[in-house]
């Protein structure tokens, strides 16, 4: 019943949002261009919406479908369907909500100052008009392009971890760390490769990784590992657990974890689950502890001492997770590490663009969605990734690779 609701709730903010937005858009053409025929405007306007929503419809029908007939439901695996359906929908929401983020505070403000604005509301009208206009006409330019850009592009974001006491062997030690690679139908072949190329030109002496090598289906288990195997590091590739590692089978998720752990295994990624590891560095040692912090497993504070055990001996002390959280940050701080890395995040996926702070759906689950957080001694890092979940697409979170450079200071 609750999922009933969900859908019922999800179609009804679709209908409600797009309402508002082409009510704006159309009043706003109306004002300034009176001589546009009305109802020319209207046939066009609802050939458009019926065609830009057929990607809900479908989705619609083929979970009435499956609720009859007891189906799973079927989404078509067709570049025509992604391309002509999926995508323009998806970018279409991300015109509305971008644009409804700055008008909504707009008719906000509007009414608060209501007196004034019925003084001058003619004047006032046509400037809100050509407002809205320009706005629509700009984002109709810019979410395209960016979408586009962090298909397609990968950045290499370079941070730095100092500490007084680490032996000469960190100077300049190179660690990289990347997440969320995610290999689906469209983080394919392309994407992998300039993905694992960036990672290799900034010539690491050790990789880590946040966990989540596939999306969904073993379809795309091997293909992530051949990926991953072709990283090039002086001291090898470690993984933590994500979470999509677990959904290769959906009703079977010990299987699809073991099956993606000895895929990566073949191609000398080792994967750990809950445990910890020291590397040698020319006589200096790294302690990781690889934390499983997913949706499937959640850790807890006795797990998580049962696995740091004592102490940590290494001169550095690394936790590595898949999913950031306050618990997480408070165990690294009493465990004295000095590294928190995590991805999960994916930078904030769908990040809007607003006035004084750029807003996503991440924000609702963690406020650790990028970059770098300072915890006294502690550094933790969240990494951008290079994959997707739910949406196909990225807006204003360009895929990123992450270069920690440790030294002595």
């Amino acid at each position: 019943m609750w999922l009933v609701w969900r859908i019922v709730l999800a179609l009804l903010i679709i209908i409600l949002t797009e309402f508002y937005f082409v009510k704006k858009l159309t009043n706003s053409l109306r004002l300034l261009f009176p001589q546009l025929k009305e109802s020319k405007r209207k046939r066009w306007t609802i050939i458009f919406l019926i065609i830009i929503n057929l990607y809900p419809f479908y989705l619609l029908a083929a979970w009435l479908y499956s609720a009859i007939g007891g189906q799973i439901i079927y989404i078509p695996n067709s570049s025509l369907f992604d391309y002509f359906i999926l995508i323009p929908f998806w970018i279409w929401m991300f015109l509305v909500i971008q644009c409804l983020l700055i008008l909504i505070p707009l008719e906000i403000i509007k009414l608060l100052l209501f007196p004034l604005y019925k003084k001058f509301k003619e004047k006032l009208r046509r400037g809100e008009a050509k407002f809205a206009l320009a706005l629509a006409i700009f984002f109709v330019l810019y979410i395209p392009a960016r979408v586009l850009y962090d298909y397609y592009t990968v950045s290499i974001r370079i941070t730095e971890y100092k500490k007084s006491s680490l032996p000469a062997a960190f100077n300049n030690f190179k660690l990289v760390f990347i997440s969320d690679m995610q290999a689906d139908e469209f983080t394919n072949n392309a994407r992998l490769e300039n993905f694992i190329e960036k990672v290799n030109s900034t010539n690491p002496d050790l990789v880590l990784v946040g966990g989540d090598f596939i999306t969904s289906t073993p379809n795309y288990i091997e293909t992530s590992a051949i990926f991953a195997g072709k990283i090039k590091s002086k001291y090898g590739v470690y993984s933590c657990v994500g979470d999509h590692d677990n959904w290769a089978y959906r009703n079977n998720t010990s299987r699809s974890l073991s099956e993606v752990i000895e895929a990566l295994k073949e191609h000398n990624v080792e994967m750990i689950d809950n445990r910890k590891r020291t590397i040698k560095i020319n006589g200096a040692e790294i302690s990781i502890a690889f934390i499983t912090n997913t949706y499937v497993e959640k850790i807890n504070g006795a797990k998580f001492d049962s696995v740091i055990g004592k102490d940590l001996s290494g001169e550095l002390k690394i936790l590595l997770v898949h999913q950031p959280s306050n618990f997480l940050v408070e165990k690294a701080k009493k465990y004295n590490f000095n590294l928190m890395l995590a991805g999960h995040t994916h930078g904030g996926q769908v990040t809007f663009l607003f006035p004084f702070k750029n807003l996503s759906p991440t924000l609702f689950e963690t406020r650790y969605v990028r970059g770098d957080f300072h915890f006294g001694n502690l550094l933790m890092v969240v990494t951008r990734g290079l994959g997707m979940s739910l949406v196909p697409l990225r807006y204003n979170s360009t895929p990123e690779v992450t270069v920690i450079i440790i030294n002595p200071s």
